[in-house]
């Protein structure tokens, strides 16, 4: 009889990741120091050896979504461990789920590591385990969040992230830049920039410099981006206050370092709303910067989020934000209709607006950008721009513009063309485009190697 044991199996993680592209990041990097461990990946409940929720807790309808996750993955499972921003609320969560193992807050990666080291002992060591050297991400192969900050400085009186998530914490640049070579090095084409308040990066650390390929780069908005600018791929930019520094990245788009594309969370356009909401940078004058912005880069598109029905907004401030959305023509808007958050002072705000009419104003914004959306995308029609791939499926090969960010704007529909896959970038003339999406054919592709497989409506 060998001597040599029997071989035992990996123990098996499922993992829920809710909320922001920030929650998840965190549950990428949580995933990679279990790999790291010999910790497998559970793709349903009923293989897992326990499952980490890592929730949201911004709006109440994202915690009662969390909490419903919670509750499913104790159905399911039995073994739950919960994390995230939710996890600030643990009395919360044991009055609706005494069941859970453990409870940990937002980054407290070390933490929810140690409790999966509770409740389900690892196998391995460490040191002989084996992730790739970008790390195990959520996200398809071609594109990653980067994440170069946690928390905000901001005291916005409908959000309580800086209570979630604390204050303003950059990280040098050089770090940053190394993870930025580790996944161009890996197969990414697309990093996607995303913080709290990205145009603030390095203000906590004094904008100190750090070491990045021999050189001192100053930990700065600009600077970061022209860093990542040189690394060849695509960097998006979100979330990004309209400060006067923010004019010095638009010539790197202009010149195709960085792409054309700024997501700037305005919210309102009302003076009135933006000083009950307590805004950064409110007192700008946005319209002018951003006239002064297209100036510099005409081919830059805006994308933006709006709050309706926030404590307090009249029929004039609400007629106001449309007449603003007319003049600012951005490219992509999205919109939420207003909510309390536990722990917010604008729940205390008088004025609190009916629902009815926050779903009368939702639909109306709805309806007047498409409008405009709609004119801007025309636009782009006979103009022959670059695209990423995303999928290839029967129909065709659905890709992304400079002007779209994946998952929440919108689609370039492709002829099919025998060899593209995911990640593939190329050149393609604009045939048609609705309110969201554009139909475009490839160029310099000889006719014979495109099928006629695409059905989708223009």
């Amino acid at each position: 009889m060998s001597d040599v044991p029997a071989k035992t199996a990996a123990p098996k993680i499922g993992f829920v990741s809710l909320g922001c592209p920030k929650a998840l990041v965190d549950s990428e990097r949580i995933i990679t120091r279990l790999r790291a461990e010999g910790y497998e990946l559970s793709p349903n409940y009923a293989g897992a050896d326990a499952v980490v929720v890592n929730t949201c807790g911004f709006l109440n309808s994202a915690k009662e979504e969390s909490l419903q996750a919670i509750g499913e993955a104790l159905a399911e499972n039995g073994k739950v461990i919960v994390t995230g921003c939710l996890g600030v609320e643990a009395d919360r969560i044991r009055a609706r789920h005494p069941g859970v193992l453990a409870i940990t807050g937002p980054q407290q990666y070390e933490a929810v590591v140690e409790e999966v080291h509770k409740a389900v002992p690892r196998l391995h060591d460490p040191f002989l385990d084996l992730v790739p050297p970008q790390g195990v991400r959520l996200t398809p192969r071609h594109y990653a969040y980067l994440k170069i900050s946690e928390g905000c400085n901001h005291a916005c009186s409908f959000c309580i992230i800086p209570h979630l998530r604390g204050p303003l914490a950059s990280r040098p640049l050089a770090d940053v830049m190394r993870e930025a070579e580790r996944l161009v090095a890996a197969g990414v084409q697309e990093l996607l920039v995303i913080s709290q308040d990205t145009s603030a990066y390095g203000l906590d650390l004094g904008h100190a410099a750090s070491e990045w390929r021999g050189r001192g780069y100053e930990a700065r908005f600009a600077d970061l981006a022209a860093a990542l600018g040189s690394l060849g791929v695509w960097v998006r930019l979100h979330y990004v206050y309209p400060y006067p520094h923010v004019d010095r990245v638009l010539p790197l788009m202009a010149e195709g370092r960085v792409l054309p594309y700024l997501d700037v969370p305005f919210q309102h356009a009302s003076p009135t709303v933006l000083k009950a909401m307590r805004r950064p940078a409110q007192q700008e004058k946005t319209l002018q910067r951003i006239a002064k912005w297209r100036e510099v880069c005409p081919d830059l598109a805006i994308r933006s989020t709006f709050i309706v029905g926030f404590p307090g907004e009249t029929g004039d401030d609400f007629a106001h934000l449309l007449d603003w959305l007319s003049e600012a023509r951005l490219a992509r808007v999205g919109c939420f209709k207003y909510e309390d958050v536990d722990g917010a002072p604008a729940n205390a705000l008088a004025g609190q607006v009916p629902e009815e009419v926050k779903a009368e104003r939702y639909a109306r914004l709805m309806a007047h950008q498409q409008a405009i959306s709609e004119q801007v995308l025309a636009t782009r029609v006979g103009k022959t721009i670059e695209v990423m791939v995303d999928k290839v499926d029967a129909e065709g090969a659905i890709a992304r513009s400079h002007w779209d960010a994946p998952e929440i704007d919108g689609n370039v529909f492709l002829n099919y063309v025998d060899g593209l896959e995911p990640g593939d970038r190329l050149m393609v003339a604009v045939d048609a485009a609705s309110e969201y999406d554009l139909w475009a054919t490839p160029v310099g592709i000889a006719e014979s190697s495109l099928t006629n497989t695409c059905h989708r409506p223009a």
